[in-house]
């Protein structure tokens, strides 16, 4: 039976001696200053966030990032938008991409679209968050809509459930594809006529409200939530196209 240890602090500062770690899978934690020394093995895989990456003393991660970066140019676009203009050539870019992998995804079955590649999102659960992404980023924060989360969302790994009840969320829905579309490409239509409106004194206003109730107590600018959108949708895309590739369809270009 495989241990669990979840919201667990026992491991802060831990030192593993020569054990058999095989098979372990850490995520959604907190690293900050992880070593793996004088270690060895077949496969390892790092994925997320690392401002600093130093394998066998090089530091990688200016070429892993530029990597990703010629591989998904829309995470350029997103990660570097600063006027008007530059949401809107990040958001054509995001359009574009997203059309041509959906296509791609219908072509699969729908067992297949809940499939969890490696225990990543399935295809659905990915459109699911980025609904819940553009709900609160743009429809609560920028827009501030009466009713904006709507109950197919998902939140990030973690969110409590209370606090997803809150929100009106039904965290267990199994929907189809095309159900979860609906809402989702409305919301992808809402932020094209956002951008399309886009100025700089808009970028600089002040939201009136946060995303959720589960963010914390600062402030927000458009231009922040705007962003959060576009790099969601960005990297999202990314993890989306690896599962995609991972089942053995044709590879994206």
């Amino acid at each position: 039976m495989v241990s669990e240890y979840v919201q667990s602090d026992r491991f802060r500062g831990a030192r593993i001696h020569l054990s058999d770690l095989a098979g372990l899978e850490i995520r959604d934690c907190e690293v900050t200053g992880l070593k793996i020394v004088d270690c060895y093995g077949s496969d390892v895989y790092l994925g997320g966030y690392f401002e600093r990456l130093v394998v066998n003393d090089v530091d990688v991660t200016a070429y892993v990032e530029a990597e990703l970066d010629r591989r998904h140019p829309a995470r350029v676009l997103a990660r570097n938008a600063a006027s008007p203009e530059d949401y809107r050539a990040a958001w054509d870019a995001i359009e574009t991409v997203w059309g041509a992998t959906l296509d791609r995804a219908r072509l699969l079955p729908e067992a297949g679209l809940h499939e969890r590649v490696d225990g990543e999102w399935s295809f659905v659960e990915t459109q699911r968050h980025l609904l819940f992404a553009c709900d609160a980023w743009l429809g609560n924060a920028v827009l501030e809509e009466e009713a904006p989360y709507h109950p197919l969302g998902l939140p990030a790994g973690g969110t409590p459930s209370d606090a997803a009840a809150k929100l009106g969320l039904t965290l267990e829905a199994t929907p189809t594809l095309d159900e979860v579309l609906v809402p989702r490409l409305a919301r992808m239509a809402a932020m094209r006529r956002v951008v399309d409106g886009l100025t700089a004194a808009e970028l600089d206003r002040v939201c009136g409200r946060k995303p959720a109730d589960m963010y914390p107590e600062q402030e927000y600018v458009v231009r922040r939530c705007l962003k959060v959108v576009l790099k969601e949708e960005a990297e999202h895309h990314r993890y989306a196209v690896r599962d995609l590739d991972r089942r053995g369809g044709t590879p994206s270009a």
